[in-house]
């Protein structure tokens, strides 16, 4: 199959995904995206992209699993620590200034981002004044993120991470271990709303001290990317912070990333200032 032909069939299956289900895959980076498509079909076990969209649009499991594959991001617990060394150092002390706190993990896979401010919130004494909003595109990753159980293989990476980001206390105390697994306690759960969320075609969030949003813009077009960054800069209030990932910088270029100045450019932390 020609370049070509395989772009053309790919664009399709991308359309067809938007016009069947709603779901807006158009404007991903390309490269990234035919990449995750071509995995995708391989996994399936059909020869050919036209079988796989014939598939994706007349069996809603088959579009679960394409989902799946094309929106798949790597978590864990602290990951990219110096970030939220950056972030406990630099920007908790600010909050500790407001006597509530509204915090939207956009883009949350399957919590351990969430759980991971549940923690650093909790060691830094916010955590009982603080909101979060966790959503993600992904039905079955928000199913993984709510039970709140990860394997315990990944347990010595947690703790490396945990330790790296100026932690004051044991993960020991965060979490409970049994057999080959770990689960997050209860009382760091509490205070997490884990929801549906499209963020090419939903809804802005309002008034949030934070927004993080770690490797999920480096999967846009030019086009997108900004669309999104609007609604992140649109669901912060003045003042507010913008996390990003570590491959990720603002770097002035658009109207938009003109309203953000770099707090810790390091830590790709910025303020929105509008």
């Amino acid at each position: 199959m020609s370049d070509d032909v395989e772009s053309i069939e790919i664009r399709l299956l991308l359309e067809a995904v938007h016009a069947r289900y709603g779901y807006d895959l158009r404007d991903y980076a390309a490269a990234s995206m035919r990449r995750r498509v071509l995995a995708a079909l391989a996994s399936s076990g059909l020869p050919h992209l036209a079988e796989l969209q014939h598939r994706v649009l007349h069996d809603r499991e088959c579009f679960s699993d394409l989902l799946e594959r094309l929106t798949v991001r790597v978590s864990e617990l602290f990951r990219d620590p110096a970030s939220f060394h950056a972030f406990r150092a630099r920007v908790v002390p600010l909050l500790r200034t407001y006597p509530f706190l509204k915090i939207w993990h956009a883009g949350c896979a399957t919590g351990q981002e969430a759980y991971t401010s549940a923690i650093l919130l909790t060691e830094e004494g916010l955590y009982e004044r603080a909101q979060l909003y966790a959503t993600d595109l992904s039905q079955r990753a928000l199913r993984d993120a709510k039970e709140a159980v990860y394997p315990a293989t990944a347990l010595p990476v947690f703790e490396q991470n945990h330790r790296a980001s100026g932690a004051t206390t044991d993960l020991a105390d965060h979490i409970t271990a049994a057999y080959d697994h770990i689960s997050i306690r209860e009382s760091l759960r509490k205070n997490i709303l884990f929801f549906h969320h499209d963020l090419v075609s939903d809804h802005v969030f309002g008034e949030m001290h934070v927004v993080f949003c770690k490797n999920v813009l480096i999967y846009f077009g030019r086009e997108l990317r900004e669309r999104v960054l609007q609604k992140l800069a649109q669901s912060l209030r003045p003042g507010g912070f913008l996390c990003l990932g570590t491959a990720e910088r603002l770097t002035g270029a658009t109207a938009t990333e003109k309203t953000f100045t770099p707090f810790s450019a390091e830590a790709r932390i910025y303020r929105y200032e509008p």
